[in-house]
This record gives C-alpha cells, structure tokens and sequence, in this order.
C-alpha cells in the first residue's frame, strides 16, 4: 500500500514522502497513529504541490542569504580560552561561543544550532566550522583558538 509520511518515522522515511509499505503495516501502525495517510491521486498531487512550493522557498531564500555567507566565507575568528600544558584548553569552545563571537563580528544574529562543529574543539590551533545557513547554503569560517597566555605575549 502506498501512503503518505505526515511525521518522519525512523528508518522509513520522512515527512512528505510516498512510501510503498505492507498492507498491514499501514492499518494497523500508521494510519490509526496518524503517522501517514493513504497515497489517492488528488493527496499525491497536493504533496508534489507543497514539494515544490517549499523548493521555491528555500532557492529564494539562498539568493537572500548570499551575501551573507560571502560575508561569513570571509571570517576568521579570534576566541581566547584558559590553557594548560601542551596547548589543551580548560573545557572547550562550544558552538554557542563561535556563534556570538561571529554575530558580534558580522552583526547579524547568529542561531548557536547552525553552527556545524565536526569535532569539539579543546586544543589551541585553527579550524574550519560550517555555518548552515538555509538549504546547501553553509559558509566555512576559519575560527582560530588562542590560550590566554599567547595573547599577552603577542601585545
């Protein structure tokens, strides 16, 4: 049977999506938890609808956001954190201070979610961090770690 995903549902898809599922699977799981509805004609050409629409949106909204992310492209962060020995910092630097310290710099308001850290970051260096902005638009700033004792040295 075919149906309509209304919420994602782990390792079956998500929301909006037709999926090809057993009969039974959809009587008596999905459609009276309201996780789906049955895939009709007119339902299918409603969601390809709201499919395109939402394309539509997000594309305008990565024009919008250009700037923006030349802008941010073009960053590098100074943070300074305590250091112990070898360059390893007290704690670490969280994706909430490289969003301040970034929406300070470029003065535009930064969500701490939309920073990407791959790894955290507890040693003094430079790193690349993605900043998801909307869609596949997600500018890299350099964002570059100093201990406190670097920076007294270096005025």
């Amino acid at each position: 049977m075919k149906v309509i995903l209304t919420q994602e549902i782990a390792h079956l898809g998500n929301t909006g999506e037709i999926k090809e599922v057993a009969n039974g699977y959809a009587r008596n799981f999905l459609l009276p938890r309201g996780l789906a509805r049955p895939a009709t004609v007119g339902a299918v050409k409603v969601v390809e609808r709201k499919r395109a629409a939402e394309e539509r949106r997000i594309t305008q909204l990565e024009e919008e956001n250009k700037s923006l992310a030349e802008l941010i492209a073009k960053q590098t962060l100074t943070i300074t954190a305590k250091v112990g020995r070898e360059g390893r910092l007290y704690g670490s630097v969280t994706a909430a201070q490289i969003a301040e310290v970034l929406s300070a710099k470029i003065g535009h308001e930064i969500d701490r979610r939309k920073v990407e850290l791959t790894e955290n970051i507890h040693t003094t260096g430079s790193y690349e961090v993605a900043i998801k902005l909307v869609g596949k638009l997600a500018p890299k700033v350099t964002v570059k770690v100093v201990g406190e004792a670097e920076e007294q040295t270096a005025e």
